[in-house]
C-alpha cells in the first residue's frame, strides 16, 4: 500500500516561518518516508498510514512556539499502489502536457 499525504506545518507567527518549517521537514529525515517539499506543503509517501501519522506526528512537535498550525491531507488508496508521481503522470497524460505553467 502506499500512502500519499499532504502535510503544512507552521508557527503562527510574524516575519519568516522559514527555519521552522525546515525543523518540520528535517524531522522527515528520521522515518521511512518520500517527500517533496513546495511553496504550499510537503507532500509525503508512506508505506502505511500508521507511518505517515509518525512522521506528520515528528514534523509537528518540531517547530517551536506558543501555537503551531497543521494541517494534513491523507490519500489512502487502497485497491492499487499509486505514488504521488502516478498521480501527476495521470494528470498530464490527460492535458497533453506537463501539469506546470512558469510565469
Amino acid at each position: 500500500m502506499t500512502v500519499v499525504a499532504l502535510l503544512s506545518v507552521a508557527p503562527v507567527t510574524e516575519g519568516s516561518m522559514a527555519g521552522e518549517v525546515a525543523k518540520a521537514v528535517a524531522a522527515l529525515d528520521e522515518f521511512d518516508v518520500a517527500y517533496e517539499t513546495n511553496p504550499m506543503g510537503t507532500v509525503i509517501e508512506a508505506d502505511t498510514v500508521e507511518e505517515l501519522m509518525a512522521a506528520a506526528t515528528a514534523a509537528h512537535t518540531a517547530v517551536d512556539g506558543d501555537r503551531v498550525s497543521t494541517f494534513l491531507k491523507i490519500d489512502d488508496k487502497r485497491a492499487r499502489e499509486s505514488s504521488a508521481d502516478e498521480k501527476v503522470t495521470a494528470v498530464e497524460r490527460e492535458l497533453g502536457r506537463p501539469a506546470r505553467k512558469e510565469r
